[in-house]
């Protein structure tokens, strides 16, 4: 069976499809950002290793750029997206209306790009847009604490997306009081904050509600396995993580780190990933979240070599297997079938995902190698290069969808 073929909505229209679900808006405003994160960076990058003397430089250090928008504009679009369609699903409420996600989508969007600008050498351009980010944050909060306050269930899950999510937004203001001149220990703190206190505990929780959920629905007599102590101990063991981090203790960062990945990896195994051949979505979520405990054991395994030897190893590659092997390719699986269910299409992966799915792997590889060989910036190149091919296709197919009717002709 093949997707039904859809006729192009007139340009009159566009803005009524695009805003008929949360999902649909913000996920197009991320697979915008997808590119347009990494096309600047692979330019600043580019600049750098070849002496581009013409290319515009940031108002700040081009590390902070990147990592700040990367974790506080690009990821959450699609974060906001799913959550603010799930929440009110995973807590029995209505869906939410326009005016509660639009605001959303066009805060963080709009000041996504507006800090982007800013990074081609203008630092007022820069901090508004990150303080209309910031806002964009303040009402994505409260529309689901709202939605959160309103129900009855219990819910596990919401609450730990809730709760870093208020992380995230306190992770931000540090950025922001950093762009405004506060020491550079602020900006440390929030990219700390916004990968190991803001994504990664959306992550999990997300993975840890959704794809025993997932593997339950296809695979016949699977038993579903997500014991509600593992958020709160990977909460406690993030938090150390980070603590450790900012007290300058990175030798000592092992006794959270091996914990972490033992944590992990029991979650992956006890989910049965041998199970989950088909369908093919079904297995890209369990090949994505098999990062996580590798990102983890590498982190271990640079810190205990520290504390023994004194060295410092591995550089960035740990961080990087975490963010584009477990986040990219997440991001990947876990946005494909959203955009896939709630499209009216089949619940499969597809050639177009499935090649972005692959060749991000090839690129957690060049990131890696950028990080233990010579001539690193030369690699970061590459890698940088390798992101925009592996998502490039993807990016045009997914907003294909996101502009367009339902294939099955309903709401939504």
């Amino acid at each position: 069976m093949r997707d039904t073929v859809i006729t192009p909505p007139t340009p009159m229209r566009v803005p009524d499809i695009l805003t008929q679900a949360p999902h649909r808006l913000l996920f197009f405003a991320g697979t915008c950002a997808v590119l347009t994160s990494m096309t600047w960076w692979a330019l600043q990058l580019a600049s750098l290793r070849y002496g581009w003397g013409h290319w515009p430089q940031p108002p700040v250090p081009p590390a902070w750029g990147h990592a700040l928008l990367t974790v506080y504009g690009m990821l959450p679009l699609f974060m906001f997206g799913f959550l603010l369609t799930v929440f009110p699903r995973w807590l029995d409420r209505p869906a939410l209306p326009r005016r509660r996600y639009v605001p959303v989508a066009g805060a963080v969007f709009g000041g996504y790009l507006l800090a982007h600008a800013g990074l081609l050498g203008s630092l007022a351009l820069l901090r508004a847009g990150v303080l209309l980010i910031a806002i964009g944050y303040g009402v994505a909060l409260v529309t689901l604490a709202q939605v959160l306050a309103a129900s009855t269930a219990r819910q596990a899950h919401a609450w730990s997306c809730l709760a870093a999510l208020a992380v995230g937004s306190g992770g931000l203001i540090a950025g922001l009081a950093a762009l405004f001149g506060a020491p550079p220990v602020a900006m440390t703190l929030a990219i700390r904050l916004g990968v190991f206190g803001f994504l990664l505990p959306i992550y999990f929780s997300v993975c840890h509600r959704m794809i025993p959920f997932f593997s339950a629905n296809v695979i016949a007599g699977y038993r579903m396995w997500r014991p509600r102590a593992s958020l709160v101990l990977a909460w406690t063991l993030l938090t150390a993580h980070v603590a450790l981090e900012l007290a300058g203790a990175q030798a000592w960062r092992w006794l959270a780190d091996a914990p972490l990945a033992l944590l992990f990896a029991a979650h992956a195994l006890m989910w049965r990933p041998w199970r989950a051949r088909r369908p093919g979505l079904l297995l890209a979520l369990h090949l994505a979240f098999a990062w996580l405990p590798v990102a983890f054991a590498l982190y271990a395994l640079q810190s205990a070599w520290q504390l023994v030897t004194g060295e410092t190893v591995l550089g960035l590659a740990p961080l990087h297997v975490l963010t584009i092997g477990y986040f990219g390719s997440m991001l990947v699986a876990m946005v494909t079938r959203v955009t896939q269910g709630h499209s009216g299409r089949l619940l499969q992966m597809g050639a177009v995902p499935w090649l972005c799915f692959v060749l991000l792997q090839g690129v957690v590889v060049l990131r890696v190698r950028a990080e233990l060989g010579s001539d690193s910036y030369r690699w970061l190149v590459i890698a940088a290069a390798g992101w925009l091919i592996a998502f490039a296709p993807w990016v045009l197919r997914s907003a294909w969808i996101y502009l367009t009717p339902r294939a099955d002709g309903k709401p939504g």
